[in-house]
């Protein structure tokens, strides 16, 4: 049974009509979600999952308005229904795992060592590495948009900015894949120290910058002064050092291959679009927009309800986990016309990136790669087309896309 199917059921004898099911460990929905979250948004505004005991708004008006509101849907427990759910205990220096008031101290600093220079000096690497993925494929008649391009250009820019070398970046790419990897129709277990396994693969690298500083991130991280909330200044533990660390190295690489990957299927799926972008890459950071908002990368993000609220008639207890699915509210037809159109030439604000106080720290920097990887990929291949047999996706804890996407050329 389809999950549309089982998202709405009927007792033709009774008449008995049961509610949509939504589950976000069960992959064949996560495969096709918005059937689901259509029926979410039309049916179901304020959904309450009984199996798991989380609620979810869909609607992109709710969405919108509460991904702002984080004096009462708080990010310090996790953002993930699995973490929330474990009780882990999280480790300070996860900005996203985070809530005011250090949450503005850790994203000012943050902010602090993303500077315009060193972002300016990204785009030139970025397309190297691009490069360097593309061309010896010029003359293949197939290529991977993940497995080629997708899963390393974001690795290779990531990791210049922290000065990870070269040969390192597979063994942690690949350790990000493991611990963020689900299990079909299973809340994960979420180990105790998974929140700072990722930094651990850095240590060395971290160690190393103590005594031998450099022109990237980690030397800046490492020489930092986080401002407490009592006005002193202090360094950066080691420990946090690792955190952050780890935290850019995650969030940096999932959700902009995802993002890539995405742009790849939908291009092939829409070749007239396609063929405007190949002739006109003026319209490429426009398309890129509506990639994000038809397919966005992380499209749930759960909250921690911090005291009684009212929705829909109905009361959310303080302690409840509420999702806030920015996937649907991209698809809502209430705010986009004809929503599940993919349209480059489209209008209007997406919510992949997120909102208020958490918008994404990275946004330009993914828009920056995905544009140069689509700039060197039509140079190269104006037409391409997706062999959805060997294609597969990708489940993990906080993102969805490709896992791997084959095309001929």
């Amino acid at each position: 049974m389809a999950p549309s199917e089982r998202a709405y059921s009927r007792d033709v004898t009774n008449r008995v009509e049961v509610g949509p099911y939504y589950d976000p460990f069960d992959f064949d929905i996560d495969d096709d979600p918005y059937p689901v979250w259509k029926r979410l948004r039309d049916d179901a505004p304020l959904y309450r999952n009984d199996k798991y005991g989380f609620y979810a708004l869909s609607r992109y008006s709710d969405v919108n308005r509460e991904l702002a509101n984080w004096e009462v849907y708080r990010s310090g427990k996790g953002t993930t229904t699995e973490i929330i759910l474990s009780g882990v205990e999280v480790p300070p220096g996860i900005i996203l795992f985070e809530d005011p008031p250090i949450h503005d101290f850790h994203r000012r600093l943050l902010s602090g060592v993303f500077t315009p220079r060193r972002m300016a000096a990204i785009e030139p690497l970025a397309r190297e590495f691009c490069r360097r993925a593309l061309e010896p494929l010029e003359s293949a008649e197939t290529f991977d948009f993940i497995a080629d391009l997708g899963a390393w250009m974001p690795m290779r820019t990531i990791g210049y900015l922290l000065g990870i070398p070269e040969e390192s970046q597979v063994a942690i790419r690949r350790n990000t894949d493991r611990l963020l990897e689900l299990r079909d129709g299973e809340l994960a277990d979420v180990a105790d120290d998974i929140l700072t396994r990722q930094g651990s693969m850095l240590e060395e690298f971290i160690d190393w910058r103590y005594d031998h500083p450099s022109d990237d991130l980690m030397t800046d991280l490492v020489n930092a002064e986080l401002e407490e909330p009592d006005g002193s200044r202090r360094r950066l533990t080691r420990g946090e050092v690792l955190t952050y660390t780890g935290t850019v190295v995650g969030a940096g690489n999932e959700t902009t291959t995802r993002l890539i990957g995405f742009a790849g299927q939908l291009l092939s799926d829409h070749p007239d679009q396609r063929r405007e972008l190949a002739t006109d890459f003026s319209l490429i950071p426009a398309a890129i927009e509506e990639v994000l908002r038809y397919e966005a990368p992380s499209p749930v993000q759960a909250r921690y309800v911090a005291r009684d609220v009212e929705l829909y008639g109905r009361t959310v207890a303080e302690g409840s986990v509420m999702l806030l699915i920015n996937g649907s509210a991209n698809r809502d037809e209430r705010q986009f016309p004809d929503a599940d159109r993919f349209d480059i030439h489209r209008q209007g604000a997406h919510l992949s990136f997120g909102r208020g106080i958490h918008f994404c720290l990275g946004a330009a920097l993914a828009r920056m790669q995905a544009r140069v990887a689509l700039e060197e990929v039509l140079s190269r291949w104006p037409d391409w087309e997706v062999d959805y047999g060997a294609a597969r996706r990708a489940h993990t804890s906080s993102v969805r896309g490709w896992a791997t996407l084959p095309v001929s050329v």
